[in-house]
């Protein structure tokens, strides 16, 4: 039971070290071929393939170019793994319509993981797009953060 928790956190960590290291060959062994990314919070992103993700994380370092996200907290039963992470950037480039705003943005996230065949097949993440908005100056900021500097 403990050795299927280790390998799949092991997965997770290597997602994670390529994500923050931009060194998307590592990808390579953690994520299916045919890994599928799917999020409510970008609904015109389309990630159904490893080579899409890795181009949709490039593209996500031209918006974020010094982006770290750390998955504070991981769990694993069976072919499933959950993640709490944090995601801190500075929005530099283009973010879909929005131009870049010279903030940062520093927000929680979660997604579920499936592992299938020793390998990521498949995330599901999701997180608040107001709050990043907010924070990057392309929304008002919410009632209870108006006031507070």
């Amino acid at each position: 039971m403990n050795g299927g928790f280790e390998r799949t956190k092991a997965l997770v960590q290597g997602l994670e070290q390529a994500m923050n290291t931009r060194q998307l060959d590592l990808l390579d062994e953690v994520l299916a071929p045919d890994f599928v990314r799917h999020c409510e919070a970008t609904p015109d992103v389309d990630v159904r393939t490893l080579e899409q993700f890795k181009d949709f994380l490039r593209q996500n370092t031209q918006s974020f170019p010094d982006n770290v996200q750390i998955f504070r907290h991981v769990v694993a039963e069976g072919d499933m793994a959950g993640i709490w992470a944090t995601y801190e950037g500075t929005q530099t480039g283009r973010l879909g319509p929005f131009p870049p705003s010279g903030k940062k943005a520093e927000f929680s996230f979660g997604g579920v993981l499936r592992v299938e065949n020793g390998k990521i097949a498949e995330l599901w993440v999701t997180w608040d797009n107001t709050t990043v908005l907010s924070q990057l100056g392309h929304l008002p900021a919410p009632p209870s953060e108006q006031g507070s500097a």
